[in-house]
């Protein structure tokens, strides 16, 4: 479906962002890699990749919360692969807090990796997009960037930001032959959620299995986490022909929590 497609995927060492990168090279689409880890698994996830499907596997490392450092990040991965065609736009941190308490390196941490790296990111690749009249920018945002929630004014701002930017993508892209989408997961049992999940187990005095029951009763009327794979699988089909004229949406994995 997608052989011979340039993909690079933001954070996608581990979780989400790797389901992401398998499903694309599972469909043909040569990747670059990106996040955080230990150099040895990170080469040794390359030459799983390598040998599990037929497709050219990089890993650039750069620093996303700086704008220079993802432009030039951009640039080295259409070194890398001779081209971008599909940008994933999936790194992300979070940080909870009242707004009084909000620390400001940690509002300005989210701020800069979750919503002013998608921006540098997409800068970046829409030129070589739109010299070859083809691309597809897949924006990882979250059911907090339709719906908020207490304690988490950084992370909902950005997502919400996210969901913004790839309208306006959308709008300044509009028959170019370029798309620009953002998948809505709701919860997914990454590390990240796992976090969450062992400080619920802390605070009600319950195992973690109880804790996870809790923290979905709360947000996901399926009562069942989205899986990684899922997600991946969605970002192909926005990369696949069948999307390109889906532009500027929001696609809900989230298991019914935006439908309340």
């Amino acid at each position: 479906m997608l052989v011979g497609k340039k993909a690079v995927v933001t954070g996608s060492t581990s979780g989400i962002g790797l389901a992401i990168a398998r499903e694309l090279a599972a469909n043909g689409a040569d990747i670059v890699l990106n996040g955080f880890g230990n150099a040895n698994e990170i080469e040794q996830l390359q030459v799983n990749l390598r040998l599990e499907y037929p497709v050219k596997v990089e890993y650039i490392h750069a620093d996303l919360s700086q704008a220079e450092s993802v432009r030039q990040f951009v640039e080295q991965s259409v070194q890398a692969l001779g081209n971008i065609d599909i940008l994933v736009n999936n790194a992300g941190i979070q940080h909870t807090d009242f707004i009084e308490d909000f620390p400001v390196d940690r509002w300005d941490a989210v701020i800069a990796l979750n919503l002013s790296a998608v921006f540098h990111a997409t800068a970046a690749a829409l030129p070589h997009m739109k010299k070859q009249g083809w691309g597809r920018i897949i924006n990882i945002a979250s059911a907090h960037g339709l719906v908020a929630s207490a304690q988490k004014a950084a992370y909902v701002a950005a997502k919400h930001g996210v969901v913004g930017l790839t309208k306006v993508t959308a709008l300044e892209t509009a028959g170019t032959g370029i798309t620009a989408n953002a998948i809505c997961p709701g919860w997914v049992r990454t590390p990240l959620v796992e976090r969450q999940i062992e400080a619920l187990a802390e605070k009600h005095g319950v195992d973690i299995e109880a804790a996870a029951k809790l923290l979905l009763e709360e947000k996901q009327p399926s009562l069942q986490f989205v899986m990684p794979d899922q997600i991946g699988g969605a970002a192909v089909f926005l990369a696949s022909d069948a999307a390109q004229q889906m532009t500027g949406s929001t696609l809900s994995l989230d298991g019914g929590w935006t439908a309340r």
